[in-house]
């Protein structure tokens, strides 16, 4: 479970924490996403502002509507404490077939029990070819 790792963070851990949350998001389940938060989680997801469990379910559940064939990799870049930063890209496509490859920055802040208490991201996408993909499921 991503909760069971909890700070201080070393860099071995910090990694645990990061390998974690790329697999729960690839799991593409809000409800497996969600449980990685505290129950009042801050989000900043580009120009989203979110607050709560409930929230951060009903967003994941209209990402993954729109956002098919969803694929992430994330990447730590920086940790302290009780923060971690990750880079990130993912890949999907829309209902028209049209891929894109989102690049991205996170900042997670996290409670003593480990769930993230906050997190900003900051995203931009760019439309590729489905052979430039470079992450597959």
């Amino acid at each position: 479970m991503i909760s069971a790792i909890r700070p201080p963070f070393t860099e071995e851990t910090a990694r645990a924490k990061v390998q974690a949350a790329q697999d729960a998001w690839n799991s593409r389940d809000p409800e497996r996403v969600a449980l990685a938060y505290t129950e009042d989680s801050q989000w900043r997801n580009r120009d989203i502002f979110l607050q709560g469990r409930d929230a951060i379910k009903a967003f994941l559940t209209a990402k993954w509507a729109k956002e098919l064939d969803y694929r992430l990799m994330k990447e730590l870049w920086a940790f302290h404490g009780n923060r971690i930063s990750v880079r990130f890209e993912y890949e999907w496509r829309n209902a028209e077939n049209q891929w894109y490859r989102s690049h991205g920055n996170e900042h997670w802040e996290f409670d003593d029990d480990g769930l993230m208490r906050r997190r900003d991201a900051s995203i931009n996408d760019t439309l590729i070819s489905e052979s430039d993909r470079r992450y597959r499921n």
